[in-house]
């Protein structure tokens, strides 16, 4: 499998046969190195290497030294799989050189951080790869260009995933699967979140059929990435717990120690402090030398390194500390466990007073992410530099690096909204979603044969008065602001109070009246003992009162402005495709109770704009509240448009009503916007 990098076995062809030979004789040497006195070390081979002139012999002892140094010696290894490569081309085995092409991609990529040089590697190999017969091994080949293609462009790694799959044969079936997992993380990495779902399942469906449960696990571990990765939290949460349970099931508890680990790491974006200690120690407890990974070792211990110190615990955190340095581990090629190890320990010369040795590890960190082109380390570099700078005094630095801090992190913010899971949210349920539908539509079909002209005449009666009133008040105010502008205004404003109160009165008649007609039914149908007819008035009660709730912000009145801007959002947020994130302020107990209600309808009709018109992926809405003046925000990630053109459009009433909501309340709008790159709708109002 592809997932691994260990040295693999030699692929002989035919036409070898007399290098075949003598190859076999020295491997046979060569594994009898624990049993005899023909083991030698590399000085040994390095000499064969150099002096003779029998090519097949100088090959053979180039693997001996790539088995040495393959583990010990990233540089070496890189250097005797360049020269093996070399010649086994100039010895026109193709094959041997696509296996050590293979071996050679993960520490040219990861430790030399050379990922080009790479792929020119493997295509040196591919330039003829008519000569490879293995459709594994050239499956292989596409697999590996395609890990390095991901330093350097996604979708040519996407490219590489789909030659692979077109290479390999029936029998290659954990390679596929490896395929279809490598091209779900390429595919997430680009925000196709509906297609790396896809490949993540099909991945997982292979490696369980196989009982390769190990990898079915790094399947898996893909779909709660991209949850976790664009702020899905608790669906993470929820994922990770079945995971861990089945883990548990499995037997699988080397993994177990890694899940609380990234467990924490969520916990800690979420500002879950607590709850990320407490999955550490999970971590901690559970990790088992020789079975779990040491890099995550040295993970858990930096993070509790970090939590201690931010506590004053620092006696807790040396032990921790010391933890780390007396386990006997290269951190060399492995630059996140580095990065933590770094990370930590600059956290506790700061919390000691070092504050020196602490900036200039903090600054060495700072240069390994940026050189790896981390985001997530080089923005808590940043921040961290910040912290250090403020504590020794030099304040202009401390701002500096603050706000280098803060810009990569509203990148980081911005990339992953617009990249917001509302895709793969929409495959993760719609089928949940399109039952419901079908159920709702049938219990909505049979209710009308029984009660067909009074239910249309009541639930769509109200509804089509609501919108024929609306209408034509519209089209008057149109009428009146070609004629007089001051006249406009004053009309428009007292139209906004009288739209409010006939939207106030059908919704109580919606209420009052169909409502409880309806459940005046209900109850008749109770006492005849028809369940299932009950159920489905039941339905269209729960819809009469969602359209009464539509017609007049009732929350309003019992939860206050601040929390019903936030029960809108939520209301879209879960029930629609569009990822909304919000940032609000308490506004509570400012404004009239006519003003609170035309802010809420410009939040409302905005949103209800983007899913509307503006194809959008994702949007987000902040309500800032400042000395003077209540500033909101609301933004999208879809088409745009032309302002000038939108607004002279007849058709186009909604930025016109806003318009006049927000002149309602001696307040200014601003929108930007242009075709294909969003929208921005800003209103602020004077305190």
């Amino acid at each position: 499998m592809f997932i691994s990098n260990n040295l693999s076995t030699f692929i002989f062809s035919a036409d070898n046969s007399l290098v075949l030979k003598k190859l076999l004789f020295l491997l046979f040497i060569i594994a009898l190195c624990p049993f005899s006195g023909y083991c030698q070390d590399i000085p040994h081979y390095e000499k064969i290497v150099k002096t003779t002139n029998d090519k097949s012999l100088k090959l053979a002892a180039l693997d001996s030294l790539l088995l040495r140094t393959f583990s010990t010696n990233p540089e070496s290894f890189i250097k005797y799989s360049l020269d093996y490569i070399s010649l086994a081309q100039e010895m026109d085995s193709i094959e041997w050189a696509a296996k050590k092409a293979m071996n050679l991609q993960y520490p040219l990529t990861n430790y030399a951080n050379d990922p080009l040089n790479a792929i020119t590697i493997i295509n040196s190999v591919l330039a003829r790869k008519y000569k490879i017969k293995d459709s594994s091994l050239l499956g292989g080949l596409y697999i590996k260009r395609g890990k390095a293609n991901t330093k350097v462009d996604f979708k040519k790694a996407i490219e590489d995933y789909n030659l692979a799959l077109e290479n390999f044969s029936a029998k290659d079936s954990l390679y596929i699967a490896d395929a279809y997992l490598f091209r779900g993380q390429a595919y997430s990495q680009l925000g196709k979140f509906v297609l790396a779902g896809e490949d993540y399942t099909k991945a997982y469906t292979i490696y369980e059929a196989k009982k390769e449960y190990n990898y079915m696990v790094f399947a898996q571990e893909g779909i709660i990435n991209m949850f976790s990765m664009n702020g899905f939290y608790e669906k993470a949460k929820k994922e990770r717990e079945a995971l861990i349970e089945k883990m548990k099931a499995l037997g699988l508890n080397s993994f177990l120690p890694n899940e609380y680990y990234n467990q924490a790491l969520d916990y800690k974006k979420m500002g879950e402090r607590d709850l990320e200690y407490k999955s550490l120690l999970l971590a901690e407890k559970l990790f088992v030398k020789n079975e779990s990974e040491e890099s995550i070792f040295i993970g858990i211990h930096s993070r509790l390194i970090e939590y201690y110190c931010e506590h004053n615990q620092i006696i807790e955190a040396k032990k921790h500390l010391d933890l780390i340095e007396n386990l006997d581990f290269d951190l060399s090629g492995n630059p996140s466990a580095e990065l933590n190890y770094m990370g930590g320990k600059a956290k506790y010369l700061q919390s000691t007073g070092k504050q020196d040795e602490a900036l200039a590890l903090a600054k060495e960190k700072l240069a390994i992410a940026k050189k790896l082109g981390l985001e997530d380390e080089i923005m808590s570099s940043y921040s961290f530099l910040s912290e250090i700078y403020y504590d020794i005094g030099d304040f202009k630095k401390s701002v500096e690096y603050n706000q280098a801090s803060t810009a990569i992190k509203d990148s980081i913010y911005n990339r992953s909204t617009a990249n917001a899971l509302a895709y793969y949210q929409t495959l993760y349920e719609t089928e949940k979603k399109e039952k419901e539908l079908v159920e709702k539509t049938s219990n909505i079909t049979l209710l009308e044969k029984d009660n067909e002209s009074f239910k249309k005449a009541m639930l769509f009666g109200g509804i089509a008065i609501l919108l024929g009133f609306g209408l034509i008040l519209l089209y008057r105010n149109q009428r009146h602001l070609k004629s007089n502008k001051i006249l406009q205004e004053k009309f428009s404003q007292e139209l906004l109070v009288s739209q409010e109160g006939e939207r106030k009165r059908i919704s109580k008649d919606l209420h009052d009246g169909v409502g409880q007609q309806l459940l005046v039914i209900k109850n008749k149908l109770m006492a005849s003992g028809d369940e299932d007819t009950k159920k489905m008035v039941d339905h269209t009660i729960e819809e009469v009162r969602t359209i009464s709730r539509d017609l007049h912000p009732f929350q309003l009145q019992e939860l206050g402005i601040t929390k019903a801007i936030e029960y809108t959002i939520n209301l879209i947020d879960e029930n629609t495709t569009l990822f909304i994130s919000a940032e609000i302020d308490n506004i509570d107990n400012i404004f009239s109770k006519e003003d609170e209600v035309n802010i809420y309808r410009i939040i409302q009709e905005s949103l209800s704009n983007i899913l509307k018109h503006a194809n959008a992926e994702a949007g987000k809405v902040s309500v800032k509240k400042f000395t003077n003046n209540i500033l909101i925000s609301i933004r999208d990630n879809g088409v745009g448009f032309d302002f000038s053109e939108k607004y002279q459009d007849v058709k186009s009433l909604g930025l016109k009503t806003l318009l006049e909501r927000t002149k309602f309340l001696k307040g200014q709008m601003k929108v930007t916007s242009k075709k294909d790159t969003g929208t921005v709708l800003e209103f602020q109002f004077p305190l």
